[in-house]
């Protein structure tokens, strides 16, 4: 017994043996400490590769959907290089007076974008990384490291230089200008700045309520006015209609003559007659039957006939 068991323990301890050991040993070393880190779509990995001894290196960038592959150590910081959407508040104690003193509140719309071919110095330059950052916590970081304090100051030294009320006329100037300056701002580095928006202006409530009273006064005002205009054009049509009534019975008055209402009574007369109905009039008549036109006197008198007024 004593032979075969030193006999085992020779075998044991044969270099195959050892080979075949160490080589499981590293593999198994391999799979615990490597990696396959992956980028998702929409976003653009940082890969480098860590050390046990010595200093991590990079190793280049990989835009995603992909993955690296298994390697020793890999590890890839992901960052988004679709657009973010940042809003600037300036209510409360963040006000800004305009040039004529009034406490303006309103609100910056910041559209921008990590270049993705900038990512490696966006990680590198502008982040403060940390083990539990996720990656839109590290975009948000390198903007208020870099970019919100320096908006909010352009916005300020903006608005300041009009007047309260003439803010809300020219909020796309302000936009524009902040824009163009904080391009000039963001030139050459991984911010990719799209477009800033200045919006929801809000004036204190005492300005608000004293331009609602000039409005509903002037609109009082031009509706006063039309209905004078409305009395003046009424005034004119009834004078036009008055003289035009006027002239009407000044000219039937030169025209209806003794002579003329005479043959009116006459041709009445006849029309009478030949009507098939039956009726009997009675009227004054004068010489040869001619009906009498003029005035009758209440004393039984005839009335000399009226002449004809001359032309």
């Amino acid at each position: 017994m004593p032979l075969r068991v030193l006999e085992q323990t020779v075998n044991r301890s044969s270099p195959v043996v050892l080979l075949v050991a160490a080589v499981l040993v590293a593999i198994l070393l391999f799979f615990v400490g490597s990696t396959n880190p992956a980028t998702p779509a929409g976003y653009v990995g940082c890969l480098t590769r860590g050390a046990v001894l010595g200093h991590a290196r990079y190793l280049g960038l990989q835009a995603g959907p992909t993955s690296s592959g298994r390697g020793w150590l890999l590890r890839v910081i992901n960052v988004s290089v679709t657009p973010y959407t940042y809003d600037e508040e300036f209510t409360g104690p963040d006000t800004v007076l305009s040039s004529d003193s009034l406490k303006i509140a309103f609100r910056v719309h910041i559209v921008w974008k990590v270049r993705p071919d900038r990512v490696k110095q966006f990680v590198e330059d502008y982040s403060t990384l940390r083990a539990a950052d996720t990656p839109d916590m590290i975009v948000r970081e390198a903007y208020h490291n870099f970019l919100r304090e320096p908006l909010r100051t352009y916005a300020r030294e903006e608005v300041q230089k009009y007047k309260g009320l003439e803010i809300k006329d020219n909020i796309s100037a302000i936009g524009h200008t902040l824009t163009q300056r904080v391009l000039e701002l963001t030139k050459d580095t991984p911010f990719d700045v799209r477009s800033v928006v200045v919006g929801n202006i809000q004036y204190p409530a005492e300005i608000v309520d004293a331009v609602s009273k000039k409005l509903a006064a002037t609109q009082e005002l031009e509706r006063k006015t039309t209905e004078i205009e409305i009395a003046k054009r009424d005034k004119e049509k009834r004078i036009i209609e008055a003289e035009g009534i006027a002239q009407a019975t000044a000219i039937i008055s030169q025209r209806l003559t003794g002579a003329y209402l005479q043959y009116e009574a006459i041709k009445a007369q006849r029309d009478t007659i030949n009507s098939q109905n039956a009726t009997t009039i009675y009227i004054p008549v004068g010489p040869m039957g001619v009906p009498i036109v003029g005035s009758l006197s209440l004393s039984g008198h005839d009335a000399a006939p009226q002449p004809a007024p001359r032309k």
